[in-house]
């Protein structure tokens, strides 16, 4: 289940939107504390972030701005105005799509189904170096030959391929992993990147996964 969040202070939209799009399948929540926004969003962890641009005290273009200094969330601008401005500079800053209040909940749904596909279509098989991740089986394919991972152990890889040549800190992989409903502590963390590491050394990619003591790993 993908989740969405939701930035909107006009209560009676946000209430039907949330309750148009879990009754679509999704997992929704609400962002309603605005001085921490881009806090929430990261902790968060969503799928898709539907951002209004007009919001009380806050200009959502320039949430969107911040929050693509560190995220590449797809994210849906919403706004009460058919300004043709408002269109032009939220995708300048990064939005995938804009759509325009009174909105057409199926066009909404329409239009998130379409970033799904887009975006996200390409997770389904991953590839690094000589080795093939298929994250459904949880094996890696190297040379014809499959290479059995567990869960948690597919779920790290997954997470350092899709963000490789970036350090990734220890609680960034637990939070991924907790939002997975794997639950792991510190000790676990370190184990199964170390059975990672000698399953990678297997296949001849040995040191692949670098420590960089005090903030977290790299996959190069």
């Amino acid at each position: 289940m993908k989740k969405i969040i939701i930035v909107e202070d006009d209560l009676e939209l946000r209430r039907e939107m949330a309750t148009f799009l879990e009754m679509s399948g999704y997992e929704v929540e609400i962002i309603c504390d605005m001085e921490h926004v881009l806090e929430d969003i990261k902790l968060r962890q969503a799928d898709l972030l539907l951002l209004d641009i007009h919001l009380k005290g806050v200009n959502g273009e320039q949430i969107l701005k911040d929050l693509r200094k560190f995220s590449n969330i797809p994210v849906i601008m919403v706004t009460s105005s058919d300004n043709l401005g408002d269109e032009v500079l939220s995708m300048s800053y990064g939005a995938d799509d804009y759509i325009t209040k009174p909105y057409n909940p199926t066009l909404l749904l329409l239009r998130i189904e379409a970033i799904f596909k887009r975006v996200y279509q390409d997770y389904s098989v991953l590839n690094y170096e000589t080795i093939r991740l298929i994250p459904d089986r949880c094996i890696m394919v190297h040379e014809q030959q499959d290479y059995y991972l567990t869960r948690n152990e597919m779920l790290i890889f997954k997470y350092f391929i899709m963000h490789r040549s970036v350090i990734v800190t220890r609680e960034e992989l637990m939070r991924y992993l907790w939002d997975s409903e794997e639950f792991v502590d510190d000790n676990t963390l370190s184990v199964n990147i170390s059975r990672l590491r000698g399953k990678l050394a297997e296949v001849g990619l040995s040191d692949v996964i670098v420590t960089r003591k005090g903030i977290g790993y790299l996959l190069k």
